[in-house]
């Protein structure tokens, strides 16, 4: 038969907090920048807060930086920075087969990254806008930086 505790549930569970905290905080590197106390700035705060974007948007976001995570894609996209392209030119571009750019192609058309256009009996690709287009070629001078 279990013995009931001498300790409040409420108190256990202000207990487990610190001690998850407290290996959060074991957890950042020495060489991490971070406050002194745990003092908060009510002024700071109030200033970012109404403009810290709102969770369902950050899911959005994250799902569009998701199809920018994949290698095969940013080279679908590197190759389209450049003119728009069928689907046997592009798989030759990248060095791909056909169905592969197809399928990455069809990913990016999810996030509206890319865009479309038939003519006959072939299909064209190319950036959706001239956002993509930035954010491609500003990310890729960010890494020539580095």
């Amino acid at each position: 038969m279990k013995m009931a505790s001498s300790k409040p549930a409420s108190r256990k569970k202000g207990e487990a907090k610190k001690v998850a905290s407290q290996k959060t905080q074991r957890a950042v590197s020495s060489d991490a920048p971070s406050c002194e106390t745990s003092l908060v700035h009510l002024e700071n705060v109030r200033q970012v807060q109404p403009e810290v974007i709102e969770t369902d948007s950050a899911q959005r976001m994250a799902e569009f930086f998701s199809a920018l995570s994949d290698p095969h894609r940013l080279k679908l996209l590197s190759a389209l920075a450049q003119q728009e392209l069928c689907v046997c030119d592009l798989a030759a571009a990248v060095k791909m087969g056909e169905s592969a750019v197809s399928h990455q192609l069809r990913v990016l058309r999810s996030q509206r990254l890319v865009k479309y256009r038939r003519q006959g009996r072939n299909v064209y690709y190319s950036m959706a806008d001239d956002h993509v287009a930035t954010i491609y070629r500003v990310v890729a001078a960010h890494l020539e930086e580095g």
